[in-house]
């Protein structure tokens, strides 16, 4: 039985009667004994897409700001999730592109914290395609993409774990991540309760099938998914990650 069901279409555009971009299911998932939903898109058929301001220059902070001006344009946001890193004033802190404009640069800067725990790597979407790349390797391989977002650090390079990454850790934090599986299909993961990074990163190399994998961030780690009833708001956001579909006219 394969690991995601038939695409079904989100609550909201079931109850609109719209026909909604190709979605896969969100589900829950279990690996080494914690939990996680986990949805996949195909970026083939779904509008992937990356956020951070609006019209105005002013960042978005919430799923429900977002939501509110891609209505005005006869569009709806089926799932979304936090995209990224960010400061204080909610800019990112890596690589943030939309539309094939660059609005923040590579980072491959030295540092603390999570993003600089080298190799940090980038998420990006174009032409129908979706990738999860270590950073450098990004960098040299002069991709142009129509959206891409950077974090860190990579969860798995080329099949292999991130090699700062512990088995017997005990950091645990409410994590969320992207990955994209063999087949090409995007997965977005958060866990229901804390998780160490390396029993994270071995559930989207072993359970989902992904040979490269992103850690989004941890505590703030927040999630869109009207099919599942789920919209959360405790956290103001920087960079989003939205999958997007068109009101009929």
């Amino acid at each position: 039985m394969p690991l995601f069901p038939k695409p079904f279409l989100v609550g909201a555009v079931l109850s609109a009667g719209l026909a909604g971009p190709a979605l896969g299911a969100c589900r829950d998932v279990s690996h080494l004994g914690r939990d996680y939903v986990a949805c996949s898109f195909d970026p083939a058929t779904s509008d992937i897409r990356l956020y951070n301001k609006d019209q105005a220059g002013v960042p978005f902070r919430s799923f429900r700001a977002l939501s509110l001006e891609l209505r005005h344009r006869d569009e709806y946001m089926a799932f979304a999730m936090n995209g990224g890193m960010f400061h204080e004033d909610l800019s990112p802190v890596g690589l943030h592109i939309e539309e094939g404009r660059e609005q923040a640069p590579l980072n491959t800067n030295t540092g603390w914290g999570n993003f600089h725990l080298l190799p940090n790597g980038v998420f990006y979407v174009g032409d129908g395609k979706a990738g999860v790349m270590a950073a450098d390797a990004y960098r040299d391989a002069g991709i142009a993409p129509r959206f891409a977002t950077q974090s860190g650090p990579m969860l798995v390079i080329d099949g292999k774990l991130h090699p700062r990454f512990l088995p017997d850790s005990t950091s645990f934090k409410t994590r969320n991540g992207v990955g994209v599986t063999a087949k090409g299909e995007v997965v977005f993961v958060v866990s229901k309760r804390p998780v160490r990074f390396h029993d994270f990163a071995t559930l989207f190399r072993d359970t989902l099938d992904c040979p490269n994998a992103l850690f989004l961030d941890g505590t703030i780690s927040s999630v869109y998914a009207p099919e599942i009833n789920r919209h959360d708001r405790l956290f103001p956001l920087g960079p989003m990650i939205a999958v997007v579909g068109k009101f009929p006219r």
